[in-house]
């Protein structure tokens, strides 16, 4: 399976995980990257042999070592032995206690050591499971029950199960807590450590023992985990109720008036974010709105053409939405090409500290074009690009190549996107289920 041939994605799963700590809340969908990073399966053509540890027999693929006596290339420069890397090598082979050492564990272990020396946290060597894990993460598809959860006064809570999700069809609801992960008590687990127990592959179950409040008594519930699709894009249609003074018989008389606004909320940039963006707003145009909340909270990011997309629904075509710096100081402008149908809607944009990549470039887009309000905490700071690229075994680098650019020639990188209206939402409004980040753009929208 091939990627587009575009910035392939500027964001890993391992960056997802950081972002949504950051968040609050995690998808417990996107919970794969930690297994597949600890597992080190190798794959491949292998041969298997019987090794002796103690008194344990167990199988080892050993592989097979192709291209060893191959030239060095021309650009390679200054004084490299490649000897001793071959040196090392034997040695290992040779000498290592636990022999034998798998050649493919050894040869993506070096390869991922060379990208790591980069000191890069976005630029990572993949192997083919990881690699494609990741592809399949980018299609916005995962294995779990699909259900966001948090820590909510030191009780591990349900915020929300994802819509036709496994969750949501075996009952788990808003606001339930979770008590016990199969027979493990939840009391001082951290998120992390939940997910990890209750993520699994499709078709097997975890039973979660909750407490609903006005219910009596707690309740299991078994789920069966399957295939979640992530819904990119979706909206709601929030009203709030204003005095304002309007004009009867020629007198100023104050009236209550109930003011709509459209909440659109975007949860990644991912291949399908546009498509399901254009049927939001094929029904935004058809309501009866005075304004738009673009909430890009915990966003982690994604493909950069999926960010030129949603930008180009409030940016004429030929405006800059963003700019790439190349390590040649070369930049490239990427353009606005849509119809720009939601230009004329007064619009805010949230964001927080788990906004990051193709979220900060839209934000910093329409802040810089004047086109919105934005609304929050600082951004992420994560604004580099990578290119994939996939090779015949099925492994994968994904290198950054170079850094983005806000339209005014603001780096995003390490310093994120500051919000025109600076608003916190703290531990004390999560944990009491209030909003003051959307209370103001409500407020915004509606005077």
């Amino acid at each position: 399976m091939n990627f587009p041939q575009l910035r392939k994605q500027d964001i890993n799963a391992e960056d997802k995980r950081r972002f949504f700590k950051k968040a609050l809340f995690f998808v417990l969908a996107i919970v794969l990257a930690v297994a597949i990073f600890l597992a080190g399966k190798d794959i491949g053509q292998n041969h298997n042999k019987n090794s002796v540890t103690g008194d344990e027999t167990q199988n080892v693929e050993l592989g097979v070592v192709n291209g060893k006596s191959q030239k060095l290339p021309d650009w390679v420069k200054g004084d490299i032995d490649f000897e001793q890397f071959w040196a090392v090598w034997n040695k290992i082979q040779t000498e290592f206690v636990d022999k034998p050492v798998p050649e493919k564990k050894l040869f993506y272990g070096a390869l991922m050591g060379l990208v790591a020396s980069l000191g890069d946290p976005y630029s990572i060597f993949m192997e083919p499971q990881e690699s494609k894990d990741f592809q399949q993460e980018l299609k916005g598809s995962f294995e779990g029950i699909g259900a966001e959860i948090a820590v909510k006064n030191n009780q591990l809570t349900v915020v929300s199960p994802l819509v036709e999700s496994p969750a949501e069809k075996a009952g788990l609801k808003a606001g339930d807590k979770i008590l016990y992960i199969n027979d493990l008590n939840t009391a001082g687990l951290d998120v992390n450590e939940a997910v990890a127990k209750i993520r699994g592959p499709k078709g097997t179950q975890v039973t979660l023992t909750i407490w609903r409040d006005n219910e009596p008594k707690e309740r299991k519930i078994t789920i069966t985990r399957d295939t979640i699709k992530i819904v990119s894009a979706s909206w709601k249609m929030e009203e709030k109720t204003v005095t304002k003074t309007v004009q009867k018989d020629g007198q100023p008389v104050e009236e209550k008036v109930t003011e709509k606004v459209a909440v659109i909320k975007l949860s990644n940039f991912n291949e399908d974010t546009n498509s399901r963006l254009i049927k939001v707003i094929n029904e935004i145009l058809t309501s009866d709105v005075r304004g738009i909340i673009l909430d890009l909270r915990g966003n982690p990011g994604g493909y950069i053409d999926q960010a030129i997309e949603v930008a180009s629904h409030w940016l004429p075509a030929g405006q800059t939405v963003v700019s790439e710096r190349f390590a040649d100081d070369k930049k490239q402008q990427h353009l606005a090409s849509g119809k720009a149908e939601l230009k004329d809607y007064k619009t805010v944009v949230l964001i927080n500290g788990g906004s990051a990549s193709a979220s900060e470039i839209v934000a910093g887009a329409f802040q810089d074009h004047k086109i919105a309000t934005i609304i929050g905490e600082q951004s992420f700071g994560k604004g580099s690009v990578q290119n994939l690229e996939d090779y015949a075994d099925g492994s994968a680098v994904k290198l950054t190549v170079a850094r983005w650019l806000t339209p005014n020639g603001t780096t995003i990188d390490k310093q994120g996107i500051t919000p025109d209206i600076k608003v916190e939402l703290t531990e004390d409004d999560f944990n009491n289920n209030k909003d003051p980040q959307m209370e103001k753009a409500m407020e915004l929208l509606t005077k």
